[in-house]
């Protein structure tokens, strides 16, 4: 059975299909492990940084940040 790569990467129920040789075969995923620290985890909130460190008081259609 060929591995498909892609969804290798992606899919984890298909990724724990494969044989221990599979999984070895397959090539690093180009978006990385994508880990972060704790300390960045902790200065980020929905791809935003957290309310109160930004001096906002509009944004861009006039309503309260």
């Amino acid at each position: 059975m060929a591995v498909d790569i892609v969804r290798a990467w992606k899919d984890p129920v298909y990724r724990k299909t494969l044989t221990p040789e599979q999984l070895a075969s397959l090539p690093p995923s180009p978006a990385g492990l994508g880990k972060l620290t704790d300390d960045e985890l902790a200065r980020i909130a929905g791809g935003m940084a957290r309310q109160g460190t930004t001096t906002c008081t509009k944004n861009p259609c006039g309503d309260d940040c």
